[in-house]
C-alpha cells in the first residue's frame, strides 16, 4: 500500500461534484459543495479506467459533453480547478479527448479497473469498542518535541480544524471521539464525495493512528495527542480492500478541504499508483497538474497541507530510479530524473516531513533530500515505535514518515490556535522558524548547512517555541514573518512597528534574523531606528556560507523604543540571491 509507513507496518467557486448519497447528518455539505449533479454510467463494466480530463478552471461544461461523444462518462467534476473525473472502458479515450478543443491534459489515474464499489460504494465496518485501562502517561514523541510543555500553553483552539487525509478515522475511539468533527466527514474514494454517515470511517489502521497523534484528547485515557484541543475531521481517500490511494481521491480531498475550512490537512501517503510522477509522461503529468490545482485550491482557502516525505531511505534530491510503480499491476524499474515527484509531498507549498527516532537522528528509513526535506519529527524506529490509538478502542505502536507527519500538522494547528489570522503560509514560516537546528551526521548523504539539510530540512519540530512558550523570552517581542526578495545588487527592508513599550530601548535590545541566502557575504545587515539610526548586525563576513540565522545584540538605548524598526538588508553582488524569511526584535 502507499502509505508513507514501512511496508508491512512500513472558493473561487464551490466544486460541483455531486456527493453519494447524502445522508440528513451530511445535507448541509452537500448544499455547500454541490452545484450541480454529475453524470455517471448506470453500471460498472468490466475493463473501467479513471481519467483526469484538464480543462481552464471554470471550463469543465465546455467540454464535458465531448465525454460521452468519446466513448466515456463525467464521473465528478471540480469547476472550481477545471477538473474532470472521467471513465471509460475504450483504450482511444484519452488520445480522443486530447484532440478536443479546451482540453488542456488528459491522463489515466491508475493502470488497473477502476473497483465495481465505485458505483455503490460499501460504508466501512463499524468496529465495536473496547474500554481502556490505560491512563494518559509523558510518551518519548511528545516529549521530543516539548508538546507536553506546550500543553500549559495552549491545547489548541476548537475553532481549528484539522482534516486527516488517510485510510478513514474510527470517530467512536474513546480518545477520539470528544474531538471528532464529523459535520466535515467524508469519503473522497473513487474521486467523488461520499457524506453518507460513517463513510468516513477506517478501511485499515492508519488513519486512526494518525488521528490519536495529531489530536486524541486530554481525557485521562490513552494517550493524549500533538493538539489535544483542536476538531479532526476524516476524509477517507484509500479505497477499500487495496488501501490505495490515487489521484482523483487526493484531488477531492483537498478541494473538501478547502470548501469546509480545514486549517491543516496530514497527509500520510503518496498518490498511487506511481510513486513518482514525471511529467515526460502525459498520464503522470496529468496527476501532477490535477493534484498541483487541488492543492492550490485548498491552500488558497486557508489550508496548510503537512505531507511524510517516504520510508524508502531514498535521496529526493537526487532521483535515479523507481522499482515500485505501478503498484496497481505489476511495477518495472525505470530511470527518472529530479523532475519526476513524489505528490503530494513535493507539490509547491507543502510541508515536507522526515522522520527521527527516538533520540533525534534521522529514522534509518527515511527518506531525505537537501532542497525537499522542510522540518523533521519523531516517526519511531525499530523498538521504539509511535504509540496512539487504533480502531476499536485500541492501541499500538507504528514506525514511519506516515507518524512524523501528524506532529507537525498537531504542531501546525497549535500555532493556528495561538495566530488565528495566520495564513498557509505564515504557518510554515513558524515551523521552520522555531525548529530546532540539527546538523547533519557524520552521513555523507547528508549534506547542506546545520541551519538547513537534507536529513532534518529546518530542524526538529518544537512545539514549545512554536506557540511561544519559551519565545519570546522576557521582554516585549514583536516579529514579521512575512517574505522579503532579496535580489542581487539591491537593498530591501523590512519594517516592525513596536507600540505599548515605556522609554527607551534597551543597551541589550535582542535582534532576530532569519534570512534564507546562498552567499551571505554578499550582504550587509542593518538595524533602522524609528529616528533613522543605522546599527550594523552583519557585514559581508562569512564568505560563501548559507543563511544568517542569528539573534545579535544592539546597544539601542539612545533609541525611543516606539516606532517603525527596519531591517535593511544590502546585496552588493550578482548570482546569489534569497529572501528575508522572519525577524523579530525582543526589548
Amino acid at each position: 500500500m502507499a502509505l508513507a509507513a514501512p511496508a508491512g507496518f512500513a472558493q473561487a467557486a464551490p466544486s460541483d461534484t455531486a456527493p453519494v448519497g447524502a445522508s440528513s447528518a451530511g445535507a448541509t455539505q452537500a448544499t455547500t459543495t454541490t452545484t450541480k449533479a454529475a453524470a455517471a454510467p448506470a453500471a460498472w463494466a468490466a475493463g473501467t479506467r479513471a481519467y483526469l480530463v484538464i480543462t481552464a478552471p471554470g471550463g469543465t461544461s465546455a467540454v464535458s459533453g465531448a465525454v460521452a461523444s468519446n466513448g466515456g462518462s463525467v464521473f465528478a467534476t471540480y469547476d472550481a480547478i477545471g477538473v474532470i473525473v472521467a471513465h471509460s472502458t475504450s483504450a482511444s479515450f484519452a488520445s480522443s479527448m486530447r484532440t478536443v478543443g479546451g482540453v488542456q491534459q488528459v491522463g489515466a489515474t491508475r493502470t488497473s479497473d477502476v473497483p465495481a464499489d465505485a458505483y455503490n460504494p460499501a460504508l466501512p465496518a463499524n468496529p465495536s469498542q473496547s474500554a481502556t485501562t490505560l491512563t494518559e502517561s509523558n510518551r518519548w514523541d511528545m516529549t521530543q518535541i516539548k508538546a507536553d510543555q506546550a500543553w500549559a500553553v495552549t491545547t489548541g483552539s476548537a475553532s481549528v480544524k484539522v482534516g486527516v487525509l488517510d485510510t478513514g478515522v474510527d470517530d467512536q475511539h474513546q480518545d477520539i471521539a470528544p474531538n471528532f468533527n464529523a459535520a466535515d466527514s467524508a469519503s473522497c474514494a473513487y474521486g467523488k464525495a461520499d457524506t453518507r454517515a460513517g463513510a468516513w470511517r477506517d478501511v485499515g489502521t492508519h488513519g486512526t493512528h494518525v488521528a490519536g497523534t495529531i489530536a486524541a484528547a486530554k481525557n485521562g485515557k490513552g494517550v493524549i495527542g500533538v493538539a489535544p484541543g483542536v476538531k479532526i475531521s476524516s476524509v477517507r481517500i484509500a479505497e477499500p480492500t487495496s488501501s490505495l490511494f490515487f489521484a482523483e481521491n487526493t484531488i477531492c480531498g483537498f478541494v473538501w478541504a478547502g470548501d469546509h475550512g480545514f486549517k491543516v490537512t496530514n497527509n500520510s501517503y503518496y498518490t498511487d499508483p506511481w510513486a513518482f510522477n514525471c511529467p515526460d509522461n502525459v498520464d503522470q503529468a496529468a496527476i501532477i497538474e490535477g493534484v498541483r490545482r487541488a492543492q492550490a485550491y485548498a491552500e488558497g482557502k486557508g489550508s496548510l497541507q503537512v505531507a511524510a516525505a517516504g520510508n524508502s531511505n531514498y535521496d529526493l534530491a537526487n532521483k535515479t530510479t523507481d522499482s515500485e510503480s505501478p503498484n496497481d499491476s505489476t511495477p518495472v524499474t525505470r530511470t527518472i530524473t529530479n523532475a519526476c515527484i513524489d505528490i503530494p509531498t513535493e507539490l509547491p507549498g507543502v510541508v515536507t516531513v522526515a522522520a527521527q527516532g527516538n533520540g533525534g537522528a534521522k529514522a534509518s528509513y527515511s527518506n531525505f533530500g537537501n532542497g525537499i526535506i522542510d522540518i523533521a519529527a519523531p516517526g519511531g524506529d525499530g523498538a521504539s515505535g509511535v504509540y496512539s490509538t487504533l480502531p476499536g478502542g485500541k492501541y499500538g505502536n507504528m514506525n514511519g514518515t506516515s507518524m512524523a507527519s501528524p506532529h507537525v500538522a498537531g504542531v501546525a494547528a497549535l500555532i493556528a490556535s495561538t495566530n488565528p489570522t495566520f495564513t498557509p503560509a505564515q504557518i510554515r514560516d513558524q515551523l521552520g522558524v522555531q525548529a530546532t537546528d540539527r546538523a547533519c551526521p557524520s552521513d555523507t548523504r547528508c549534506t547542506g548547512t546545520t541551519t538547513k539539510n537534507g536529513f532534518f530540512g529546518e530542524g526538529a519540530v518544537d512545539a514549545l517555541k512554536a506557540v511561544g512558550g519559551s519565545t519570546p523570552p522576557a521582554g516585549a517581542y514583536f516579529e514579521n514573518l512575512a517574505d522579503v526578495t532579496i535580489a542581487d545588487n539591491a537593498t530591501v527592508e523590512s519594517p516592525i512597528t513596536v507600540s505599548g513599550v515605556t522609554g527607551n530601548a534597551p543597551a541589550t535590545l535582542k535582534v532576530g534574523v532569519d534570512i534564507k541566502h546562498t552567499y551571505i557575504g554578499d550582504l550587509k545587515v542593518d538595524l533602522v531606528a524609528p529616528d533613522g539610526t543605522v546599527y550594523t548586525v552583519h557585514n559581508r563576513t562569512g564568505s560563501g556560507t548559507d543563511n544568517i540565522v542569528q539573534t545579535f545584540t544592539v546597544n539601542a538605548s539612545a533609541e525611543v523604543a516606539n516606532g517603525v524598526w527596519k531591517l535593511r538588508v544590502n546585496d552588493n553582488a550578482s548570482q546569489d540571491t534569497g529572501k528575508i524569511d522572519a525577524w523579530n526584535l525582543t526589548f
